[in-house]
């Protein structure tokens, strides 16, 4: 008994340089233009058997928006990051940095009164190991870049640090196939991998 499980992350809705933690904001006009270049690579994946999505406003609109449906979850919702809350790191940065430097070096550190790192990939790891378990199921997730990266970190059983060395582009995918305790990662070529 095995599954397949494609993550697909958000499109985006600010720049890259204007991201805030747990970002509520709708997909922007170069979000909605990403997801209209690559709906057709992208649609296919409506056909699975269950349609997932995080709750953020962002991953519901792109779920929907290539023909999902997808119900939210809230286990994939961004990482909890207490008072830095729609804040970028910047600002964050600029008002605590040797807060910043802790959250950044040790992943049980949870210096904003949020969320640890550790406990976050914890919280998307368990949600992927109680999806159904059906020979051959397939599941979509459109999730915050952030929980593609902790679920990666989770299946391959790296430590929670790698969770910084994992860059997840808008609108890629990354597919785990296995059962629970034991994941795979499946890595595939195609118009995405220009972005």
């Amino acid at each position: 008994m095995h599954l397949r499980l494609t993550f697909v992350a958000a499109a985006r809705s600010s720049s890259l340089l204007a991201e805030r933690f747990e970002d509520d904001r709708p997909l922007d006009q170069g979000g909605w233009d990403e997801v209209l270049r690559v709906a057709p690579e992208l649609v296919s994946l409506a056909a699975a058997e269950l349609r997932y999505c995080s709750p953020s406003p962002r991953s519901r609109e792109t779920g929907a928006a290539l023909g999902y449906a997808p119900l939210a979850q809230l286990a994939l919702r961004d990482c909890d990051m207490g008072r830095w809350r729609g804040f970028t790191l910047g600002e964050a940065m600029a008002r605590e940095p040797s807060a910043v430097d802790r959250w950044l070096a040790d992943p049980e550190a949870a210096p904003h009164g949020g969320e640890s790192l550790t406990s976050f990939i914890c919280r998307v790891g368990e949600w992927l190991e109680t999806r159904p378990v059906d020979d051959g199921n397939k599941i979509v997730a459109v999730a915050e870049p952030s929980v593609v990266r902790a679920a990666v970190v989770y299946a391959l059983g790296a430590r929670p640090a790698t969770f910084w060395n994992l860059d997840v582009r808008p609108l890629s995918t990354v597919t785990v196939t296995g059962r629970n305790g034991r994941w795979n990662l499946r890595l595939e070529a195609g118009a995405l991998s220009r972005y």
